[in-house]
């Protein structure tokens, strides 16, 4: 029988040992899988903790991922996370194969547009360079001037020395753009399913409720929850928060398991809830990343013509940092 501490001790505050046991056998599996098939798993913070720290090789933000998946040497790429990050690990890595374990794993953000939109939008207003957030689907990608994570939309914003830019697709992350720079910013109606729940009354609420507390906010959220907390940062920044700063109490406005995943690591930081789950990430599962590891499918494919496009797009967000 496999190791049943498999687990432990790094998730255990946020799993109880009962489980463990129940995650033992996939994850001894996919250990072997990946030895055998030259492969790594690549797990967004979004994922489960037996995931994130059971099986993943490569953790960390969209932005992180890009540029892992652009580093790595292996053969095999399992994306733990939605379709679009799969995208962008195969158009950073053409000859590779890129398994996504659940095709429905998508997005909010991006199904809100697609490539004929953002053609409408260039023929709207020409000249105007586009930036595309990466929560996009390659077609999106391939119709882009360049792409940007919540981590470094500023800085990607102001690089193109352009008096405006639209910016697409999250209203509220082009919002946040907005209020810290002198380009005007043309923004979508695009919003995360997940972070557009987030109220002002939540914060008030657990304010009332847990003395000192700390509220780090996504971007992603809508503006009034952003004036309302104490930081505002992307998935690495609120990480870097956390491990820099140990307050006492935080609740993290953003995805359940990311909370999980930073309390396995930071044992001296009492995390507070609420936090709201992605439907789209909870499909992937332990199982079905074995199961994408034995048979190599689903697999992630970029028609030619689009990859060479939205490739350009990435690798100059990669450029600018």
């Amino acid at each position: 029988m496999p190791e049943t501490s498999v687990l432990y001790p790094p998730v255990e505050r946020v799993a109880p040992p009962a489980e463990s046991p129940r995650y033992a056998s996939p994850i001894a599996a996919i250990k072997e899988l990946k030895r055998q098939r030259k492969a790594v798993v690549l797990a967004h913070n979004y994922q489960t903790p037996e995931i994130y720290h059971g099986v993943a090789d490569i953790v960390g933000d969209s932005l992180a991922l890009a540029r892992r998946a652009a580093e790595t040497e292996a053969e095999v790429i399992v994306m733990a996370g939605v379709h679009f990050m799969a995208e962008t690990a195969k158009l950073l890595n053409p000859d590779k194969t890129v398994l996504i374990p659940d095709e429905r794993a998508g997005c909010s953000l991006a199904a809100s547009i697609t490539g004929a939109d953002v053609r409408l939008l260039r023929e709207a207003y020409p000249g105007v360079p586009i930036v595309t957030y990466v929560n996009t689907s390659a077609e999106v990608k391939a119709d882009s001037d360049v792409c940007c994570t919540s981590g470094n939309a500023l800085q990607v914003v102001e690089s193109l020395g352009s008096d405006r830019v639209i910016f697409l697709p999250d209203e509220y992350l082009a919002n946040y753009v907005a209020r810290q720079t002198k380009v005007q910013v043309i923004g979508w109606h695009g919003r995360c399913e997940v972070h557009e729940q987030f109220t002002p009354a939540d914060i008030a609420r657990h304010r009332e409720a847990f003395e000192g507390l700390k509220v780090i906010a996504h971007p992603e959220c809508p503006p009034e929850v952003l004036d309302a907390a104490d930081f505002v940062g992307s998935t690495a920044q609120m990480i870097g928060y956390v491990k820099g700063r140990r307050p006492g109490r935080v609740l993290l406005l953003t995805e359940c398991s990311m909370s999980d995943n930073v309390a396995a690591e930071v044992t001296d930081v009492e995390f507070v809830r609420p936090c709201n789950l992605c439907p789209h990430m909870k499909r992937i599962t332990l199982e079905n990343i074995e199961q994408a590891l034995r048979t190599l499918e689903p697999k992630v494919e970029v028609p030619a013509a689009v990859a060479a496009r939205a490739r350009r797009a990435v690798e100059r967000m990669l450029e600018i940092g």
